[in-house]
């Protein structure tokens, strides 16, 4: 199993962390092998046997995993209660006060960011892409933690495996629209081979909506989803390919569960 983490959270007890690959899991084909979305065309039974491999994985058997239907979009929800896998609320970032609960961001080619002050007990997590970066969903985040007692000075955040600049090539208007946001941005763009196209930095563009949200702390995983196949699920890979469908690999954050309150196992 591929399991990741970063520097700047790890040992952040009582926060446990992963940025998982796809390897690990019980799903075959196109979705071999720890498919985590359910919103994939995988069997939904090896999906929530996924799910529990990956939350075991992250330590602990008394927790429940969230997952969102992501939506590419600005909204971040506030986890006062769990869900059932599925049926999770439109919107792209979670934040909570609340332990046992693992912040899931589903992902094949999109930045997951998670987030945590430990000093006040708050966690998130962020689903981005590039049309949600742009529409805010980092500051989203950062203010509903924020909402919840956190400090943005003292929040810690990591972007995960995504797809990395040498792989995003975008057309112009892609670019045109990230730039007539701030035209600073232009930095994270390159030209491409072919005319009027451009390669995108995600990851960097991630950390730069971070910094300007007063986030002092970032790290960025170097690892791209869409060069190793072997180790993750890439939306553009897969398209490229004439796939019909492709897996989601899952990365998840989570305050420590007090075990005595936290009974009754495992809730995907």
């Amino acid at each position: 199993m591929l399991k990741l983490s970063a520097d700047n959270l790890r040992g952040a007890a009582p926060t446990v962390h992963a940025f998982f690959g796809r390897s690990g899991g019980v799903s075959t084909g196109i979705y071999a092998s720890l498919n985590c979305g359910p919103g994939s065309n995988d069997d939904r039974a090896r999906v929530i046997e996924n799910r529990h491999v990956a939350l075991a994985a992250l330590g602990s058997s008394n927790s429940r995993l969230l997952t969102l239907y992501q939506v590419h979009g600005a909204e971040t929800v506030e986890v006062r209660e769990a869900w059932e896998m599925g049926r999770g609320p439109k919107a792209d970032a979670m934040a909570t006060s609340i332990p046992g609960f693992a912040l899931g961001i589903l992902t094949a080619d999109c930045a997951p960011v998670l987030l945590a002050d430990t000093k006040a007990g708050i966690v998130g997590a962020a689903h981005a892409g590039w049309k949600g970066a742009l529409a805010g969903i980092i500051e989203s985040a950062v203010d509903a933690m924020e909402q919840l007692g956190a400090q943005r000075e003292r929040i810690a955040a990591a972007i995960g495996p995504c797809i990395s600049q040498r792989a995003y090539e975008v057309g112009e208007e892609l670019r045109a629209t990230v730039i007539a946001n701030d035209s600073a941005d232009a930095q994270h763009f390159v030209p491409s081979d072919r005319n009027d196209h451009w390669r995108f930095d995600l990851p960097a563009y991630a950390k730069t909506r971070l910094e300007r949200a007063a986030v002092q702390s970032i790290s960025i995983i170097p690892a791209c989803t869409y060069a190793r196949e072997a180790d993750f699920f890439s939306f553009r890979r897969a398209t490229h390919r004439g796939e019909t469908d492709y897996g989601r690999q899952l990365s998840a954050i989570m305050l420590a569960p007090d075990e005595s309150v936290y009974r009754g196992g495992i809730a995907c």
